[in-house]
C-alpha cells in the first residue's frame, strides 16, 4: 500500500480556497495521490518498478478501500465509477496523469515539486494548476460551484421554510379561526420585531393563558389585539370599556343576556376590576410569557 511510504509532505493552505475543497471525493482522491506519491528526488523502486518523483502505483480496487470512510457508524466505500470518474475530472483539470500498467495505474502528479516547495506556497500554486479548468469556472461557473450554491440555496428555502412551520404549527394546530390565526401570528412577528422573540414554551404558555382568559374566539382576537396596540409582551384581560367593554372571558352575548351585564341595571362585579389591572414593566412582563 501507498501507505508504506513514511515521512511528510506538504501542502499550501491555499488548497481551502480552491473549489477542489469542495468536491470531497475528490479532494479525498487527489490528497491521498499526492501524499503516496514517491518524493525522492531520484524516485524509489515499487513493486518492482521505478516510480519518479511525484509518481503512485495503485490500483483502482485498492483506491477503494484505500479511502473507506465512516458514516453512521458504518464503514462505506466510493464505487469504482466514482473513482474512475473523478480521477478523469483530475485528468481533465490536469492535476494527474494517468497509465494503465501490469501492477495497477501510475498516477503522476502533474507540476508536483509546486506542491511540496516552500518557495511556491504562494495562491498560485493551486491556480496553476489545472488552468483550462479555471478559466472555465470564471466564464460558466464549474457545475460543482453551481451545485454548491443551489444546495446552499435549497437549504436556506427549506431551513426559512422549516422556521416557519415551526412557528405556526403550534397556532394552526389550536384554532382553524382565521382572524384568531392572523392575530396570533401578529403578535407572534410583534414579539419577534420587539427583539423579545417567543420560544415553543412561550407559545405553549400564551395559547393556555388565552384559553384561560376567553372562552370565545372573538374576545381572544381583542386581548391580543390589546397587547400589541399597547405595546405589551403578555397578554391580560380586555380593560372595562375597550372592544364593547368585554371583561375577562366573558363573551358579548353572555354580557347581553346575565343581569349585571349592559344597561342602566348593570352590578360593579369583581370581574370589573380588571379595569384596575397595573401595567407592568417590559421586564416584568417578558417573565409573564
Amino acid at each position: 500500500m501507498g501507505g508504506d511510504m513514511k515521512g511528510a509532505f506538504q501542502t499550501s493552505r491555499e488548497i481551502f480556497e480552491n473549489p477542489i475543497w469542495q468536491d470531497i471525493p475528490k479532494f479525498r482522491i487527489f490528497f491521498y495521490i499526492v501524499g503516496n506519491a514517491v518524493y525522492a528526488e531520484e524516485g524509489a523502486v515499487v513493486a518492482g518498478m521505478h516510480l519518479k518523483r511525484g509518481q503512485f502505483l495503485r490500483a483502482y480496487r485498492n483506491l477503494m478501500k484505500d479511502l473507506e470512510y465512516i458514516e453512521n457508524r458504518s464503514v462505506k466505500r466510493y464505487s469504482l465509477s466514482v473513482i474512475s470518474r473523478k480521477v478523469e475530472q483530475l485528468v481533465k483539470e490536469e492535476r494527474l496523469k494517468i497509465e494503465d500498467t501490469e501492477l495497477g495505474t501510475l498516477f503522476t502528479v502533474v507540476n508536483y515539486a509546486q506542491y511540496q516547495g516552500f518557495d511556491h506556497y504562494k495562491k498560485k500554486t493551486w491556480d496553476s494548476v489545472g488552468t483550462d479548468l479555471e478559466r472555465d469556472e470564471n466564464r460558466d461557473g464549474t457545475e460543482l460551484e453551481q451545485g454548491w450554491n443551489n444546495n446552499n440555496k435549497d437549504n436556506k428555502d427549506k431551513k426559512v421554510k422549516k422556521e416557519n412551520k415551526k412557528d405556526n404549527t403550534a397556532f394552526e394546530d389550536y384554532t382553524s379561526n382565521p382572524v384568531l390565526l392572523e392575530s396570533l401570528n401578529s403578535f407572534y412577528e410583534y414579539r419577534k420585531k420587539s427583539k423579545k422573540p417567543m420560544t415553543d414554551a412561550a407559545i405553549k404558555l400564551l395559547l393556555n393563558k388565552l384559553n384561560d382568559l376567553a372562552s370565545d374566539d372573538e374576545t381572544k382576537v381583542d386581548i391580543l389585539n390589546q397587547s400589541i396596540l399597547n405595546g405589551w409582551q403578555g397578554i391580560f384581560p380586555i380593560k372595562d370599556g375597550d372592544k364593547g367593554g368585554r371583561s375577562s372571558g366573558i363573551s358579548k352575548h353572555e354580557r347581553d343576556s346575565k343581569p349585571g351585564y349592559g344597561g342602566s341595571d348593570r352590578k360593579i362585579t369583581s370581574l370589573d376590576k380588571t379595569s384596575n389591572v397595573r401595567e407592568f414593566s417590559d421586564e416584568e412582563l417578558a417573565r409573564l410569557i
